[in-house]
């Protein structure tokens, strides 16, 4: 959620920025700073009414403590409608506030000046390349094809217990699975992240603390008797942990790390895009989320870059790198930046991971703030990334390492699995 004194200061840059986005931003704007004003000004005639109270109520004591009954019964009767104007004046400014932060919840993040403008995910730059596209054998099979093959998932089974997109892994599927989830944790642990076992239901509180909801309520798995969201990324409640937090220098850095399967409805989602691992609504996912100070997120979001560059250079998956633009960008998002495996039987990249500064756009939200050096109080950046999304990176591991022999595993993985071919 912007901030609006920053909007009031920042206004014009704010308008031109959001066209990165598409997002004709002044009308909004404009009517923001309106309610703005009028909860300043409303709550500026509540304070006066309510101090003016406290000093009659003061007067009437002290008349009746000194005889002066009559008087003070005419100055009760004052003070009984000042209470009547200050309750109006309460009401009148809880609904004023509750407008402005619901139209602030409609308006995204303000992009990083590095952000292309663009309209959608083929306005987006390549930033970096590496590896090379292996040669498939001629007959070669993409991964759907090669998990029947090998009896390692099972996607009719899962559609049997639950539905399309909850597929079951079996066997050395599921081991492969699992080493993948265990090495990206050690990973992170090496780096310097703290490991985190997480709830897989949110509430509302904490859906609206990272920006979810109410922007992407309808893909996200709504347990109504409850009132409780299944988590869409890891990302929800590792970042709600801070939330209304006011931390001091001696708590940074705070880098966490946490496995989590993720749920997504994904509405409307078909075609042969979507097939196999390729679109999924329970994945398996390991998340990194880091909270800075606002001068040193930028390198950490460059740190977390490298973070997931070393693991796709371990498991020797072809790769790019985009940096999103503006009309492919998250709507909580300053900045992003989405990692691509090269799916060598299906012939095209799949997203693998994003990862994101969302500078104070969060932190706002989740009233999460620090003590600067100043002793002043300061919101916080955060930032999150995958590393990574599993159905993908098996999608590609599945494809990319298929032999005549069966497929090979890669050789960082082959301590946590076991086993070195999947035949």
């Amino acid at each position: 959620m912007l901030q609006v004194n920053n909007i009031r200061e920042n206004k014009q840059d704010f308008i031109n920025a959001l066209k990165k986005r598409n997002f004709e931003a002044e009308s909004i704007l404009e009517e923001v700073l309106q309610l703005d004003e009028k909860r300043r000004a409303t709550q500026v005639k509540l304070d006066d009414i309510l101090a003016e109270s406290n000093r009659l109520s003061k007067e009437i004591g002290m008349m009746f403590k000194n005889g002066e009954h009559q008087k003070a019964n005419l100055i009760k009767e004052k003070t009984g409608n000042l209470k009547e104007d200050s309750k109006a004046l309460s009401e009148e400014l809880s609904e004023t506030v509750a407008k402005l932060e619901t139209l602030l919840y409609t308006i995204p993040n303000v992009p990083h000046e590095s952000v292309p403008a663009g309209t959608s995910e083929d306005d987006n730059e390549e930033i970096f390349k590496e590896g090379d596209v292996p040669v498939l054998a001629e007959g070669s099979l993409p991964h759907w094809e090669l998990a029947k093959k090998y009896d390692i998932i099972d996607f009719e089974l899962g559609n049997k217990v639950t539905g399309a997109g909850f597929p079951v892994y079996k066997g050395k599927g599921a081991r492969l699975q699992r080493a993948l989830i265990t090495y990206f944790l050690d990973k992170a642990i090496d780096a310097g992240y703290t490991e985190y076992q997480l709830p897989l239901m949110i509430n509302e509180a904490s859906g609206l603390g990272t920006g979810q909801l109410p922007d992407k309520e309808g893909q996200m798995y709504h347990i109504t008797a409850d009132d409780l969201y299944m988590i869409p990324t890891a990302e929800v409640p590792i970042t709600n942990m801070y939330r209304d937090r006011l931390l001091t220098d001696k708590d940074f850095p705070i880098a966490c790390t946490g496995y989590t399967p993720c749920f997504r409805r994904e509405a409307g989602s078909y075609g042969a895009h979507v097939r196999g691992l390729n679109r999924l609504h329970q994945f398996d996912k390991v998340e990194l989320v880091r909270i800075e100070k606002p001068e040193n997120s930028y390198a950490a979001l460059d740190n977390m870059v490298e973070h997931i560059k070393d693991i796709l250079a371990d498991l020797k998956l072809p790769y790019r790198i985009l940096r999103l633009c503006g009309g492919d960008l998250g709507f909580t998002s300053a900045l992003t930046y989405d990692f691509e495996v090269f799916s060598t039987a299906q012939d095209r990249w799949l997203e693998i991971s994003s990862v994101s500064n969302f500078e104070t756009f969060q932190a706002n939200r989740l009233k999460l703030r620090y003590k600067n050096k100043e002793g002043k109080k300061e919101l916080v950046h955060t930032l999150n990334g995958s590393a990574l999304a599993l159905p993908r990176v098996l999608a590609g591991i599945l494809e990319n390492y298929q032999t005549e022999d069966g497929i090979k595993v890669p050789d960082v993985l082959v301590p946590y699995t076991g086993f070195d071919l999947i035949d």
